[in-house]
């Protein structure tokens, strides 16, 4: 979650869900420099979030669904958990 939680990789995940993209595009599309672009991509690359596709001297970046779905599930439970203990009274008490 904290990955996404930058603007700009927020912005990038976006636009790759509707389509593999490479970083001109990726420039062109947020306005941002293109090393920004690059290290905010390495970041999602090494999170699992996005997979790399070689096309000639450009490489293409799309989404991985499994591991949105990933955290869509893991963000599920969370907001399940919160549900069951919200009515009750389940606090902590303080020392």
């Amino acid at each position: 979650m904290r990955v996404l939680a930058d603007p700009l990789r927020a912005r990038i995940v976006t636009l790759l869900a509707g389509e593999a993209l490479c970083t001109c595009h990726l420039v062109e599309e947020t306005g941002a420099r293109q090393t920004n672009i690059s290290n905010h991509l390495r970041v999602l690359k090494d999170a699992g979030l996005v997979e790399t596709e070689p096309c000639g001297r450009f490489t293409y970046y799309r989404l991985r669904p499994e591991a949105l779905d990933s955290l869509a599930e893991r963000l599920g439970e969370l907001a399940a958990k919160a549900r069951a203990t919200r009515g009750g009274d389940i606090r902590r008490p303080c020392p």
